[in-house]
């Protein structure tokens, strides 16, 4: 732990992003061991992962952004957490307009066969999972190379671990999300190694995105609070969009929401004993 604060800020965030890409490989592994995988364990994996990505938007993200402004601006120190968390969410609505993807949930993933024809050459239902989570997994990175570029202007040991305790939250939900996209893949009849692939590679996005990040608030330390709402807005708008309707289509409601409770708890727990 300590090395890894004594390490240029910029290099913190990409080792942090390798962590969390390396928790999905480790849940698109399991189709090394299990083809199918039952539906109500994916539920309660999914309501699990909602339930830390939304404790860590706030405990991570959005209460040091509003925490920053109050210390940096006399008026309207709740802006940069308001407009923030708005542009972030508009962000992923705008991308989830404009590239083609699907959902999870089995109604969606069925939608595929509707679509029309040349759409369907272009883009294999595989593809369509795998922009699925790739075009989520970003805002995750991003959010991580946010948290850690804090360390620029602010070093203490409370913004490190605020910083650890945020990836220890999206790697424990990438790896049910790394799971959730191989196993239909696996199921679908690709092979067990194109699934894990396919399931590995959804998250590489997520180094990038937590270097760019860190980057940014490094050149710009005004954006800071900014940035970090910013990240939280896309975090829940992934939630709200994907995680819990995908886990409340299959007749599993309750135990989804009580595997969202959870991940809250757990998420909030890291974050407030660590921080």
């Amino acid at each position: 732990m300590n090395w890894l604060q004594e390490q240029p800020v910029v290099l913190q965030a990409f080792l942090a992003g390798l962590f969390t890409w390396g928790c999905t490989i480790v849940g698109s592994a399991v189709v090394f061991f299990f083809k199918t995988v039952s539906r109500k364990l994916l539920d309660i994996m999914m309501g699990f992962a909602a339930g830390v990505m939304i404790a860590a938007s706030f405990w991570s993200l959005l209460q040091p952004s509003i925490e920053y402004a109050k210390s940096n601006y006399e008026v309207w120190s709740w802006m940069p957490a308001a407009l923030g968390f708005l542009l972030g969410g508009f962000f992923l609505r705008f991308i989830d307009a404009v590239v083609p993807h699907l959902h999870l949930s089995k109604k969606d993933v069925s939608e595929a066969e509707s679509l029309p024809e040349h759409s369907r050459n272009k883009l294999s239902k595989t593809a369509l999972l795998f922009l699925a989570i790739t075009i989520h997994n970003f805002p995750e990175g991003l959010a991580v190379g946010v948290a850690f570029g804090a360390l620029s202007s602010n070093s203490s040991p409370e913004v490190f671990i605020g910083a650890v305790g945020l990836v220890l939250g999206i790697g424990l939900q990438n790896v049910p999300e790394g799971a959730a996209l191989s196993i239909p893949i696996r199921t679908d009849g690709e092979s067990r190694l194109k699934a894990f692939y396919w399931g590995s590679m959804s998250a590489i996005v997520e180094p990038i995105g937590a270097v760019l990040g860190a980057y940014a608030v490094m050149v710009m330390t005004a954006i800071l609070p900014y940035a970090l709402s910013f990240a939280a807005g896309a975090m829940i708008f992934v939630v709200v969009e994907e995680l819990i309707p995908d886990s409340q289509t299959n007749g599993n409601t309750d135990v989804a929401t009580l595997g969202l409770m959870v991940g809250f708890v757990l998420m909030m727990v890291l974050d407030v004993a660590l921080g």
